[in-house]
């Protein structure tokens, strides 16, 4: 069993100045992102407005699988033109991992 991680830091339009607004451009990020049926959630940089952390977390059977989703991930997230990527933190766990 293999487990995969990613945090993506991306840099919201400076009209993202309320919570409000900073939620209008993450929810549709988050949902896009559970299609892929991995467990995708806001996790960072929750009180500023023009930033935001999202993350994804996929398990498959084999190590490749995991990397091909999350790279679809990517993908994804990098193609939106409304955000700017910052960054991309990415984790691979397998069995003999502690």
């Amino acid at each position: 069993m293999f487990t995969g991680t990613a945090v993506f830091d991306l840099l919201l339009p400076g009209d993202s100045r309320s919570l409000k607004a900073k939620r209008s451009y993450v929810r549709p990020i988050v949902a896009a992102l559970r299609r892929f049926e991995v467990s995708a959630a806001e996790v960072g940089a929750l009180d500023l407005h023009g930033r935001a952390e999202i993350a994804v977390a996929v398990v498959a059977a084999e190590g490749a699988h995991v990397r091909e989703v999350l790279d679809s991930c990517e993908h994804l997230v990098a193609g939106r033109p409304e955000v700017e990527l910052l960054s991309v933190r990415r984790h691979l766990y397998g069995d003999g991992d502690d």
